[in-house]
This record gives C-alpha cells, structure tokens and sequence, in this order.
C-alpha cells in the first residue's frame, strides 16, 4: 500500500521508518510514504545472528541497569564531545568493542570520567 499523505503514521512529527508493529514503512524517494504488511521471516535466524542480537539485548540490558547519574555522565559527555550519538549509543559501542581508547578521547574531550582506571 502507498499512501501520498499519511496523517496516521505522521502523527506527533514522526518520521516513520521501519516496523511498527504489524507493518513496515519507509519514505521514497519522491517524498511519499511508503507502507505495506510486515513479513514474516522466510528462514529462522543463523547461528550468528543469534549470537549478536543476544549481545546487543546483554548490551542494553547493561544500560538499563546503569544508575541514572552514570547513564547521565555518558550522556554530558557524548555531548559535550559533541558526537552525534547519545551516551547509549557510545556505551553500547564501549561494551561490544572494547574501544577503550576512543573512550578515554571521549572522557578527554568532554572531561567527564567515565571509566574506572
């Protein structure tokens, strides 16, 4: 289904991509929005797949889990270092690379500790 206005799916200034619920989305290139049914799968995942979405659920659940004033010093501090990224996103890429050097560059930058020496 292609719709030419979409004020159901753009309620509230979203921008609607990807899937919601039973439905998947994206923008085309002339501008209209494009929706049509969810599909299901047609295999189930691989081995690798597997694992990785399982780091990634371990790596948000990690975050969660963080106290709201060490999830906020990651936060000032991709801010501050002026990343287009919030502090999720740069604990998540701390916690399934290891980068320990662009963290220690972050904490310089914005001079906020966030790691542990």
């Amino acid at each position: 289904m292609l719709t030419r206005d979409a004020p159901l799916w753009n309620f509230l200034g979203w921008n609607t991509q990807g899937d919601l619920g039973p439905w998947t989305m994206y923008t085309a290139q002339d501008g209209r929005l494009v929706v049509f049914p969810r599909s299901p799968p047609k295999e189930l995942a691989s081995p690798d797949q597997f694992h990785f979405r399982q780091r990634f659920r371990l790596a948000a659940a990690a975050w969660r889990s963080l106290a709201p004033a060490v999830r906020s010093a990651w936060n000032r501090a991709a801010g501050r270092a002026h990343l287009r990224i919030t502090g999720n996103n740069l604990y998540m890429y701390w916690l399934l690379t290891g980068d320990r050097s662009a963290i220690e560059t972050v904490q310089r930058q914005s001079g906020i500790q966030l790691l542990a020496d």
